[in-house]
C-alpha cells in the first residue's frame, strides 16, 4: 500500500494556459471541488473569471509583471521550479522554501494555433508571432517531471483527467502521469516540426542537416501490404483531404493505390481525365472531354487488369457514369466528387470504397523511401509539361494534334514502373508496359496488350513513349513494326544518332525530352 500511495499525486495547484479554451467548465468544477488553487494568465484567466471560478493571475503568483507585449508571461523561476521540483528531493524542497516559491502539480497548456495560422495566411510576421514560447516551455517541464506533476495538452484529454481524478479522490496515479507525460512530448515535437519546417521552406532550405517528419495518425490498419506486416495512415495535416463517403474500411493497399491514382489525375487538365490502377501502375488512362467516353476508354486498355482496381476521376462523377462502373468489380472509386444520384448507384455496392478527393489539391510532397536506418528523399516528379521541354529530331515532324498525344503518353510514362513504354491512340492509351528489366520487354508486354484488347486501324495513329532512351534500335523496331508513327523518349544515350538516323529511315516522327523520367 505504501508504494502505490507513493506513486499517487494529489493535485493541490494548477497552473492553466490555452489557447482553446473550449470544455473548460466540467474540469474547472471538479478542480474546484478538490480545493485545487488555480494560477492562470491573459485571456484564459479570464475566461475561467468569466465562468465564475477563482483564479490568481501569473502576474500576481510570480509578482512580475507581463512584459513585451505578453511575450513574457510563465517565462519565470516561481514557474518553472514548481513545475521541475522533484518532491522528494531535500535540496529542492530548500530551494523552494528559501525563494519562497510553490509546487505546481498540474500544468494544463495548448499552443498558439501555429499550424491553423501557415493555412490561414502567407504573412511571415504573423506566422512568428504565433510561434508559441511559454506554453511548450511549461509543456516540457512538466513531462520530464513525469513523477510528480501531471500534463495535458489537448481537451480532448479533459476526460481522462476527470475520469482520473474522480477514481483517485482528487490524485492522479504514475501510469496516467506517464501516458501523458508521453503525449506533452509528441505534441512539442510536433509543434517545433512545423516551425522547423516552416523555416527550411521559407528559407529555400530543401536538404537540412537534420531532418524532421511529422504526422497526425488517421488509423491503424487492419495490415499492411499482406496480412504479416502491421501498418498505419499518417497525415502531415489535421486531417486527410480525402473523404471516405462509403464502403469498407481502406487497407494499406488502397491507399497506395489512391496515392497512385491522384499523382497521376493531377497532372492531367482540370476536370479532364479517368485513371485506373492496379497495384500502383495505371492499366488505363483517358483524358477524353466526355467523361463516359473517358471511362470507357481508359478500361478498354486492359480490362482484365482493370478488375478489381481503383478508378481515380479528374471530375464529379455524374449518374450515367456510376452506372457503368457498377457493371464491373472496383475496390476503390476516386472523384472531384459526386451526384447525389451517382453516389445513390454506386453505395449500392456496400464493399465499394467512395473516395471524394474534390479537396486534395496538386501540392509538392517530397517522396521518401526509408531502408536499413536510412532515408532516400526526392522531390516529386509531377512538373507539368510544356512544349519547351521537347525537341523534334527526326525529318517528319509531328502536327500540333500528334505532338500533343506523345506528351499525353510520355506524362503517363513516368507513373509507370520502368522500365515503362506507353502506346497512345488520340487522347486515351491503348497498350501499357513495365516493370521490365529489359526495355524490349516493355515494348513487346504493350504492344500485345494494345493488340489483345484494341481494334486498330490502319489510318489510325498510334504514338508510343518511352520514360528512358532507347540503348539499341531493337526496341524502337519493335514498336515501329507495330504500326506506331510517333515516338517520344529522353535523350542521352551514346545511340541516339542511330535512333533518329532509323527514326527518318523508317519516317517515323521521333521528339526527344531533355529529361528523362525512371521510377523504381
Amino acid at each position: 500500500m505504501g508504494n502505490r500511495k507513493n506513486k499517487m499525486k494529489k493535485i493541490k495547484r494548477a497552473l492553466i494556459s490555452t489557447w482553446n479554451k473550449s470544455n473548460l467548465k466540467n474540469l474547472l468544477r471538479l478542480l474546484e471541488k478538490e480545493k485545487v488553487e488555480l494560477i492562470s494568465s491573459g485571456g484564459t484567466y479570464r475566461e475561467i473569471r468569466k465562468l465564475g471560478f477563482k483564479c490568481k493571475e501569473v502576474s500576481s503568483f510570480t509578482g512580475s509583471a507581463e512584459i513585451l507585449n505578453g511575450r513574457v508571461k510563465t517565462l519565470h523561476p516561481k514557474i518553472h521550479a514548481g513545475i521541475l521540483s522533484k518532491r522528494h528531493n531535500k535540496s529542492h524542497k530548500k530551494d523552494l522554501k528559501k525563494n519562497n516559491f510553490l509546487e505546481i502539480d498540474l500544468v494544463i497548456v495548448n499552443f498558439y494555433p501555429f499550424e491553423k495560422i501557415l493555412e490561414n495566411t502567407k504573412n511571415h510576421n504573423m506566422i512568428i508571432e504565433n510561434i508559441d514560447i511559454g506554453g511548450p516551455a511549461m509543456v516540457r517541464a512538466a513531462a520530464k517531471n513525469y513523477k510528480d506533476v501531471t500534463v495535458i495538452t489537448n481537451p480532448n484529454q479533459y476526460k481522462d483527467l476527470i475520469e482520473e481524478l474522480i477514481k483517485n479522490k482528487g490524485s492522479t496515479s504514475l501510469s496516467f502521469r506517464q501516458k501523458f507525460s508521453k503525449e506533452a512530448f509528441i505534441e512539442t515535437t510536433y509543434y517545433d516540426s512545423l516551425i522547423a519546417n516552416y523555416l527550411n521552406k521559407s528559407f529555400g532550405e530543401k536538404f537540412p542537416s537534420k531532418k524532421i517528419f511529422f504526422g497526425n495518425l488517421e488509423e491503424k490498419l487492419r495490415y499492411g501490404e499482406n496480412p504479416h506486416q502491421e501498418s498505419a495512415v499518417y497525415s502531415f495535416s489535421k486531417n486527410l483531404k480525402t473523404k471516405q463517403l462509403s464502403g469498407k474500411k481502406l487497407s494499406y493497399n488502397n491507399y497506395n493505390d489512391i496515392f497512385s491514382g491522384l499523382s497521376i489525375s493531377k497532372t492531367l487538365p482540370k476536370n479532364i481525365g479517368t485513371v485506373i490502377i492496379k497495384h500502383t501502375n495505371p492499366c488505363g488512362v483517358s483524358i477524353n472531354k466526355d467523361h463516359l467516353k473517358s471511362y470507357q476508354y481508359a478500361l478498354s486498355c486492359d480490362p482484365l487488369s482493370a478488375f478489381g482496381g481503383i478508378i481515380c476521376c479528374n471530375y464529379k462523377v455524374k449518374s450515367k457514369l456510376a452506372k457503368e462502373m457498377n457493371k464491373l468489380f472496383f475496390e476503390v472509386v476516386v472523384a472531384n466528387g459526386f451526384a447525389k444520384d451517382a453516389l445513390k448507384i454506386l453505395k449500392r455496392k456496400k464493399n465499394l470504397r467512395i473516395i471524394d478527393a474534390s479537396k486534395v489539391k496538386k501540392i509538392n510532397i517530397q517522396n521518401i523511401i526509408t531502408n536499413f536506418d536510412m532515408m532516400l528523399i526526392q522531390n516529386p516528379d509531377t512538373s507539368q509539361f510544356t512544349n519547351k521541354n521537347f525537341k523534334i529530331v527526326s525529318k517528319k515532324k509531328p502536327s500540333s494534334k500528334t505532338l500533343k498525344s506523345l506528351i499525353f503518353a510520355f506524362n503517363i510514362c513516368r507513373f509507370v514502373k520502368s522500365n515503362s513504354i506507353v502506346l497512345v491512340k488520340n487522347d486515351s492509351t491503348v497498350g501499357i508496359g513495365g516493370g521490365q528489366p529489359s526495355r524490349v520487354d516493355s515494348c513487346q508486354i504493350a504492344i500485345n496488350k494494345m493488340n489483345n484488347f484494341q481494334d486498330i486501324k490502319d489510318n489510325d495513329e498510334i504514338v508510343a513513349a518511352s520514360d528512358a532512351f532507347f540503348p539499341f534500335v531493337d526496341g524502337f523496331e519493335k514498336l515501329v513494326q507495330a504500326g506506331v508513327s510517333a515516338i517520344i523518349q529522353p535523350s542521352g544515350s551514346i545511340k541516339d544518332k542511330e535512333i533518329i538516323k532509323f527514326a527518318n529511315e523508317t519516317k517515323t516522327i521521333l521528339v526527344f525530352s531533355k529529361t528523362r523520367h525512371f521510377k523504381h
